[in-house]
């Protein structure tokens, strides 16, 4: 078990938490093969797969065959709607397809751990007692950051909707439910700020 220091939002000592080495001091031998996979089929998965081109058959006109087979002394053709056709539809054009792809839960699990240690390497994880802010303010959530001396970070509890309130609107930071815990937006930020019940519910869930 790793021992860690639990500070308040005025970023004083008020106590200390035990959390699992394999939560916050796993190794990163392999770590970036980790984070590779894992980013990539997040990011793959977030594509909408959405880009189309008409083919000849949805290019509306060109029924009709532009003039003869022989005789004319111009190449044949069938209509002035294929690909070599000024109008014409596009040959083997893109086409809506779903590029979402899943790693094995296990490496996922392995990959987010690896993340939350390497920001506990860099002295860029913070652990808060509690953050139960009465209601949503996002003044006074950019004043505790300022306090904290934490200019960019990921912030993970349990379900929290007036922090997530407070904070959604600064660009440079972002509030996420334990559950939506992922390696692209805590690798992304440059620091992690977890609360107790948080961590706790990371470790139950990465254990």
């Amino acid at each position: 078990m790793a021992t860690l220091d639990v500070i308040d939002l005025d970023n004083r000592k008020v106590g200390t938490i035990e959390l699992a080495d394999a939560l916050v001091n796993a190794s990163l031998e392999n770590a970036d093969a980790l984070f590779y996979e894992t980013v990539k089929a997040q990011l793959a998965s977030r594509r909408a797969g959405t880009h189309a081109v008409k083919n000849r058959s949805l290019v509306s006109g060109g029924g009709k065959k532009p003039w003869r087979q022989k005789g004319t002394g111009r190449a044949r053709q069938g209509s002035i709607r294929a690909s070599q056709w000024v109008g014409g539809g596009k040959a083997m054009g893109p086409k809506p397809r779903d590029y979402e792809y899943h790693v094995p839960k296990k490496v996922r699990k392995a990959a987010i751990r690896a993340a939350i240690s390497k920001r506990n390497a860099d002295k860029a994880l913070f652990i808060l007692d509690k953050w139960a802010p009465e209601k949503p303010s996002t003044k006074a959530a950019v004043e505790a950051f300022a306090r904290l001396g934490i200019e960019n970070a990921l912030v993970i509890d349990t379900r929290n909707e007036t922090l997530f309130k407070s904070i959604r609107n600064v660009r440079k930071y972002k509030f996420l439910p334990a559950e939506g815990a992922n390696v692209y937006d805590i690798l992304r930020h440059h620091a992690l700020v977890l609360t107790q019940a948080g961590a706790k519910a990371l470790e139950g869930a990465l254990s």
